[in-house]
């Protein structure tokens, strides 16, 4: 099946052509008609499975068809998102599917000013995309009008409701008319999301590419275990034997993230931390230095597990991992993305052993475990999972104690053997 086969108009092919994508996703041969065809979707994707432009290339064909030309432009389909950065690359996804089209779009939340928001607003837009907070605020201050929505997206549904938007959500839906389509997309679908889907949307078609919860089968996913007090030096062992040129690594609070990447930026790994307390330009210009190379280590707390959109990330490390399970899930849906592969490492102490126990029940497998020489804690066997190889590689023969020991005294913890180095020349 090619895009061709779904009857998009010629200035959505040549936009998917620019992009050189020739082949549909699952998510997308399943989304694209039934959105065509103006069903109501309630639909159950993996994070990183082409489900934005899923979406949004029907979209825009569902607007160019009804549309009416009148003077000014009015906003007939709105595109809600959790955080500001899904917002602002779901908006980049609608300017760049519809570059060849006269729509216009915009993106509003929170953390930057009002007036300019206000201001483009007036000039009129036909696609609004929007955190549901700061849409909120524009709703009370009359300065946005819905009555004329024709398309309705929730983008990441069970991520707003679990960042409390609900009650926000309710009162938009109120706002725009009753008559419309509703897409509702959602990695997850609980008795909750159920629900609301319930009095949202009509006789949806249920589309669910993946089974429930689960990681993307592109993602190799390997377990350390490791001392707490070591993780820091095992993340740098493993970046610089390694040679990661670019690594998403997410830690569980704003502080921590915080000093994480402090203290691997003074020993010479570039990097930078973001999270809810950071500014929206510092938020910005931090993916945007990551992105661009420029800093090699993203420090990340989970508002940014399912905001990040990058090409090719190939590393993400959870340097503690979530206390929620599906949490775990999002996080490493960074990298892996529209098929290619990628790697989810993640440093696990003897404290966080539940943790892990209900990550590998949900993904109802066991997750690999791996070994670096030097790191491994006394208390390994309380997060081994039973029957799995405790090994220097999946299967392999673990390493003594003898050399263990040994590696500790002759080299500081690092591989058995090597010279003392100071981490700043690593």
């Amino acid at each position: 099946m090619s895009f061709q086969d779904f009857g998009l108009m010629a200035e959505l092919l040549r936009a998917i052509s620019d992009q050189q994508y020739t082949t549909p996703t699952p998510i997308q041969s399943q989304a694209i008609p039934t959105i065509l065809a103006g069903n109501d979707v309630m639909a159950a994707a993996q994070t990183g499975t082409g489900k934005t432009a899923g979406f949004t290339l029907p979209l825009l064909q569902r607007l160019m068809a009804n549309d009416s030309k009148s003077g000014h432009r009015h906003v007939r389909a709105l595109i809600l998102a959790p955080t500001r950065e899904l917002a602002a690359q779901v908006e980049q996804s609608v300017v760049t599917y519809g570059r060849h089209l006269p729509l216009k779009s915009m993106t509003i939340f929170g953390g930057v000013g009002m007036q300019p928001q206000v201001q483009k607003l007036r000039r009129g837009v036909d696609i609004l995309v929007a955190t549901p907070g700061r849409l909120m605020d524009h709703m009370q201050r009359g300065t946005v009008k819905l009555d004329r929505v024709e398309i309705l997206v929730l983008d990441e549904a069970d991520r707003m409701l679990d960042m409390g938007f609900i009650h926000d959500i309710k009162r938009i839906i109120k706002s725009i008319p009753r008559v419309r389509q509703t897409l509702m997309f959602s990695a997850t679908f609980s008795n909750e999301i159920s629900a609301l889907a319930q009095d949202m949307l009509t006789r949806p078609q249920r589309i669910d590419v993946a089974p429930r919860n689960t990681a993307a089968e592109t993602v190799n996913q390997t377990v350390y275990p490791v001392h707490q007090t070591d993780k820091r030096a095992l993340l740098q062992h493993l970046v610089c034997t390694g040679k990661w040129e670019q690594v998403l690594v997410f830690a569980r609070t704003k502080h921590g993230a915080d000093r994480l990447a402090n203290q691997l930026d003074r020993e010479g790994l570039t990097a930078t931390a973001i999270h809810g307390n950071k500014s929206q330009g510092a938020r910005t210009k931090a993916l945007r230095e990551f992105k661009n190379n420029q800093v090699r280590i993203l420090v990340a707390t989970d508002i940014a597990a399912r905001g990040l959109d990058i090409d090719h990330l190939p590393h993400v490390v959870n340097y503690d991992l979530p206390s929620v399970a599906e949490d775990y899930v999002h996080r490493i849906g960074r990298t892996g993305r529209a098929g290619r592969g990628g790697e989810a490492i993640s440093l696990v102490s003897p404290e966080e052993s539940k943790h892990l126990r209900d990550i590998e029940k949900l993904l109802r497998k066991p997750i690999a475990q791996m070994h670096a020489e030097g790191f491994e804690p006394s208390a390994v066997a309380h997060i081994k999972p039973a029957g799995q190889a405790r090994a220097g590689k999946p299967g392999g023969k673990r390493p003594s104690n003898k050399g263990r020991h040994r590696s500790r005294a002759n080299a500081g913890g690092r591989s058995g053997g090597q010279k003392p180095q100071s981490r700043r020349s690593r």
